[in-house]
């Protein structure tokens, strides 16, 4: 959908240009004119074939930045081949579930198992051996180191092996060769493999973070946020590639806020509330249903 920055834009330019009617116009049209072709909202996907579990998370506990429990007891899985969205208000403890499933922030009890690996508090190296791809919430903060360049942002998760590096020392024309087929194979526009990543756009950061992410051939990757902030272009690629991912045998969890990419993208739709999964949907459930239980009503107890 069009973000209100984007409408806006749109019609004042339309009707600049005499090419937007001032009573409105249709959500298709103002796509075509942000983007520059027709942008699919629908998300167009097969029926999952879900396999064996991926992740699991037993009983687990997080702290947050203030010592405060964040996550009380959360259970979940995720099997392989089907998309798993955690949806919820913000600030229910999504964000401390999310880095401590990819190792950025220790809990303080439970259990993380990948693909039967045993990574619970581990560190984000063991969760990245162990097949867990991360697309962060922040990709300022977490998912690029800005003054760093294309190349090196794209290696960040295979610099230390070949053909990266070898006996301890880099090899600067195998990040170039990596970079060239990475920006190319997403699509990542504005720059070359030596360009500061603080140069790009927000859509084309996001795909940086997707390509290194996805390139990594993770068993789960995790999404949070992914489309936070994009346009409707860089959002259709966005929800393309977790199809693929999960079309192609991998895990993938969802955390998103936006109810209508929730219900449009998973299998099978969790609900966190106050640091515990309170209720499991379809992806056909309502959005008074999802509502209810967001806010800790009494669906979450059917």
């Amino acid at each position: 959908m069009l973000t209100i920055a984007d409408r806006v834009t749109v019609l004042r330019r339309g009707r600049s240009m005499g090419t937007v009617p001032r009573s409105g116009a249709t959500e298709q049209s103002l796509a075509r004119m942000v983007v520059g072709r027709d942008v699919i909202f629908r998300v167009e996907k097969q029926s999952a074939k879900p396999a064996g579990p991926i992740l699991t998370v037993e009983d687990l506990r997080v702290l947050d930045d203030r010592g405060l429990d964040a996550v009380r007891g959360a259970t979940l899985t995720v099997r392989a081949g089907e998309i798993v969205a955690l949806a919820g208000v913000d600030g229910n403890g999504q964000s401390e579930l999310v880095q401590a499933i990819t190792g950025i922030r220790p809990p303080v009890g439970g259990r993380i198992e990948v693909d039967g690996v045993d990574v619970t508090g581990r560190g984000v190296r063991a969760a990245g051996t162990a097949g867990i791809a991360h697309i962060a919430e922040d990709r300022h903060r977490i998912g690029l180191v800005l003054p760093f360049t294309l190349a090196e942002n794209l290696a960040l998760r295979r610099y230390r092996a070949a053909p990266l590096s070898r006996f301890g020392w880099l090899n600067p024309k195998a990040f170039f060769t990596l970079a060239k087929r990475l920006l190319g194979a997403f699509d990542v526009r504005g720059g070359d493999p030596g360009t500061p990543a603080a140069a790009l756009s927000g859509g084309n950061q996001q795909k940086l973070c997707i390509a290194r992410e996805i390139d990594s051939d993770p068993k789960l990757l995790v999404a949070h946020q992914p489309t936070r902030g994009l346009d409707v272009g860089a959002i259709e690629f966005v929800h393309s590639q977790l199809i693929e991912q999960r079309d192609a045998g991998k895990g993938v969890l969802l955390v998103s806020l936006e109810s209508e990419e929730v219900r449009s993208l998973a299998d099978r739709i969790l609900v966190i509330y106050e640091g515990r999964i309170v209720a499991e949907f379809p992806p056909d459930a309502s959005e008074e249903e999802l509502g209810i239980a967001m806010t800790g009503g009494t669906v979450a107890a059917a």
